[in-house]
């Protein structure tokens, strides 16, 4: 029965957004505060008749939804440590120190060369020294470097050079220093490895599950050594060995593992969830193809629609939970992220999934020739001939001037979802984010219409599934598990 808008309490209260679910009213606000309400209590609620020592309001007040008992302090403080991230500046580096690449993934993202194109894809010593030059000028404490290609393993020389000398420029600026390595691992050996974990850089591969479908997708261009997954494989198992006694000297980082999901990938999420569990891993991160590099040209053939998506990660996300169930401590970390938003104070800053996002505020990207864009997607983008993201040059731009670039303001503004339309009304506003490049890519405006767009599509059907597993005393405590809190 629709409510009378005059007998409403607006001076009662607090800021929220709802809406309807299953039968009920789900209320958010700013902060990450939610509670569900039946009918008759929402408009008890809207009415000031709703009993502020009952049950429910006593929850109310506890979330802040009521301003006249608003703990203004504490809002404060907790919206300020959820947007932290906007005082410290860029912390993450990406260094693609070449483009050349050994596999020919039917995906690829970063719109690989062949190794056999020559050294003209590959970052030079000089571009490198100047990149780190720029990368420690940042305002954050923490300088995250993270090797990324092409396959950079194929350009060895300069990631010495960079991990030696970034450890330098640490030590005499007093910046936290993380080096991390993006690789398929299929030219790793010996002496790479041990100079690796020597120097504590955390390592990260690429796995799609099982052999049949991760040969499917990421296809090693040399067949001879026995194909990609056989080459990650080794590696993964040799890692994880070692592991416990690495530990023991103070390299802390688990060798991570990321899967992307191609339309190939869909039936197989047993298969895929129990190769990760079967290897050792206690979590994966299920995420969906991006429209960019090669896969945009192919989506015909890879690609899938969003509810095709959805329904992979809601079958995943029910074999995941009865894992916990039945003893196995296994993550899936997409959730984990929303559920640390929904359920804590804390925000772990996801630069692709926050407000504003992190082209340029939480990223750069270097490419191998010395260009810097707002984020690894702004390059991506421009290996089509689209230079749109791209700031400038190492060789030529400052830091301040990088950072302070017309793009960055603008990518910033665009990825504000409290003045998006479709956005700032949205009861998932506190918990989501946008990403301007794929608006930019699928809509042709880095503001996105959020009807008709796919990523809003998935985050609002992912946080629907999120909220109704919540309402599962199991599933809701299998989450709480994860995030190692207390029952609420």
């Amino acid at each position: 029965m629709p409510i009378d808008l005059k007998k409403i309490k607006y001076k009662e209260l607090g800021f929220f957004r709802f809406k309807k679910f299953a039968g009920r009213y789900l209320l958010t606000n700013e902060e990450g505060g939610h509670i569900f309400l039946t009918t008759a209590d929402f408009h008890r609620f809207l009415t000031g008749q709703l009993d502020k020592n009952s049950p429910v309001g006593l929850k109310l007040m506890e979330q802040n939804f009521f301003k006249k008992k608003l703990n203004l302090s504490h809002v404060a403080q907790t919206y300020r440590r959820k947007k932290s991230f906007l005082f410290s500046g860029p912390s993450l580096h990406i260094l693609v120190v070449t483009l050349r690449c050994n596999h020919r993934c039917i995906y690829c993202h970063a719109s690989a060369k062949k190794t056999t194109d020559g050294l003209n894809w590959d970052m030079t010593p000089q571009t490198a020294r100047q990149s780190l030059d720029i990368i420690f000028k940042t305002t954050s404490p923490t300088v995250i470097i993270e090797f990324q290609g092409g396959e950079p393993l194929l350009n060895w020389p300069v990631i010495e050079l960079v991990v030696k000398e970034a450890k330098a420029k640490a030590k005499k600026t007093g910046k936290n220093l993380e080096l991390r390595l993006v690789s398929n691992f299929s030219l790793l050996d010996d002496v790479k490895y041990h100079f690796l974990l020597k120097n504590k850089v955390s390592l990260c591969t690429s796995l799609d599950g099982p052999q049949k479908v991760h040969d499917q997708n990421r296809v090693l261009i040399d067949r001879q050594t026995g194909g990609s997954h056989r080459q990650v494989i080794k590696w993964l198992k040799r890692s994880h060995r070692d592991y416990p006694q690495l530990l023991k000297k103070g390299y802390i980082w688990q060798t991570a593992a990321i899967i992307t999901v191609s339309r190939f990938s869909l039936p197989y999420y047993r298969e895929i969830i129990d190769e990760y569990v079967k290897l050792g891993f206690n979590n994966i991160f299920l995420r969906p193809l991006d429209p960019f590099g090669l896969s945009k040209k192919i989506w015909n053939k890879i690609g899938y629609n969003t509810r095709d998506f959805i329904n992979f990660y809601r079958r995943s996300l029910d074999y995941i939970i009865d894992l916990n169930l039945k003893g196995i401590k296994f993550e899936e970390r997409f959730t984990k992220y929303f559920l640390t938003k929904i359920l804590t104070d804390k925000d772990l800053n996801m630069v692709d999934w926050r407000s504003p996002c992190g082209a340029g505020l939480g990223q750069l990207a270097y490419n191998y020739n010395g260009d810097v864009y707002t984020c690894d997607e702004g390059r991506m983008l421009s290996m089509t001939g689209d230079e749109n993201f791209r700031l400038g040059n190492v060789a030529q731009k400052t830091y301040k001037e990088l950072v302070s670039h017309p793009v960055v303001r603008t990518t910033c503004s665009a990825s504000c979802l409290i003045g998006l339309p479709g956005c700032h009304d949205c009861a998932y506003e506190p918990y989501c984010g946008v990403c301007p490049i794929y608006n930019y890519v699928e809509q042709k405006n880095i503001f996105g219409q959020m009807p008709n767009n796919d990523r809003c599509r998935l985050s609002r059907a992912i946080l629907d599934y999120i909220f109704k597993k919540l309402e599962d005393p199991k599933s809701r405590q299998v989450f709480l598990d994860w995030l190692d809190v207390k029952k609420s």
